[in-house]
């Protein structure tokens, strides 16, 4: 089976396992030094990278071994971005090494340097990440809902990686009293402060890095949550017609990037994840609600079978391919 997912795309998923490596190193790290930067264990940061660019690296990896089109171009960009990922986490583990930060810092000449490499990773990575996304565009799997899931869930990923932008700026506090620090994750503070744990986002401003993340991985939580749709098909009855999983998917695709939206705005007012205010909470149980009344009127009207064809009888329907077969015939395809 490895040795399958190393035949998706090999550059990327040597980087997936370069980052198993990394991630283990800075468990061990975190153990063995006790440094802080900005506030946080000094290997902290470079796990979390570590983890969120191997989930990346493979996603990325198993969609472009399915494109129907384009797969051969889509590879050579998959290679680009295996690089900008090494690239960009090179840096971060050598700051991580040197006891300082790697983003927004131009402390120095060579601090400046590396933060401008990271800059141009991020943004060849970016670029990448809109061709792929593309392409994933032409993707059609026997599920629909999880062609969808998919398609949905590369666009509003695309979304989430382009709100890093706005951590880049030098904040108003930055630039009255500059300290060699340009740019912050926190809106209304300075960067390290109280945080929650592992995830580290501010219990205490505003953080810019809760969209980017909630937004980036809407590539692997919408597939998933039409996969989960799939297999709950099998269960229950009123799941069962694709048009249901498709409407069910589409509604959870704009509740997200509905949620996406929210705690960019959340971010931006200087509201911690732990301290919306009324107005944020109003809007969040609105897209609750709006959300579980669209799935009940597409579980309510897809409940209704369709005219059978004359001289056919809904028995003779032929039967849809569960988000399981699809998986397994895509996977089957790409050996």
């Amino acid at each position: 089976m490895i040795r399958r997912a190393f035949g998706w795309h090999l550059p990327l998923m040597t980087v997936a396992a370069l980052m198993v490596v990394v991630a283990a190193v800075c468990v061990v790290g975190r153990v063995v030094d006790d440094r802080i930067v900005s506030g946080a264990p000094v290997w902290d940061k470079p796990a979390k990278f570590a983890l969120s660019i191997l989930v990346y690296a493979v996603t990325w990896a198993w969609l472009i071994a399915r494109l129907p089109r384009f797969r051969r171009q889509a590879h050579l960009v998959g290679t680009v971005v295996a690089v900008a990922l090494v690239v960009e986490q090179a840096v971060i583990v050598g700051a991580a090494a040197a006891g300082t930060t790697s983003h927004f810092n131009v402390t120095s000449p060579l601090a400046t340097t590396l933060w401008g490499v990271m800059a141009v990773s991020i943004t060849v990575l970016y670029l990448c990440a809109f061709v792929t996304s593309i392409a994933v565009l032409r993707l059609r799997l026997p599920d629909p809902a999880l062609t969808l899931g998919i398609r949905a869930g590369a666009l509003i990923s695309l979304v989430g990686i382009g709100l890093a932008y706005l951590m880049t700026s030098p904040t108003a506090a930055q630039l009255a009293d500059f300290h060699g620090v340009a740019g912050a994750h926190t809106v209304g503070a300075e960067d390290g402060g109280p945080g929650l744990p592992v995830l580290g986002w501010s219990t205490a401003s505003g953080d810019l890095r809760i969209p980017h993340f909630v937004g980036m991985h809407a590539l692997q939580a919408l597939p998933i949550a039409a996969l989960l749709l799939g297999l709950a098909a099998r269960r229950i009855p009123a799941l069962a017609p694709d048009r249901v999983r498709v409407r069910l998917t589409a509604v959870a695709a704009v509740a997200y990037l509905a949620v996406v939206a929210l705690v960019t705005v959340q971010a931006l007012a200087g509201q911690p994840i732990n301290g919306p205010s009324p107005a944020v909470l109003a809007a969040g149980a609105g897209i609750v609600g709006a959300s579980l009344l669209a799935a009940g009127i597409v579980v309510w009207r897809g409940g209704a079978a369709p005219a059978s064809p004359v001289g056919r009888s809904p028995d003779d329907a032929p039967a849809q391919p569960s988000a399981a077969s699809s998986l397994a015939e895509i996977s089957s395809r790409s050996k």
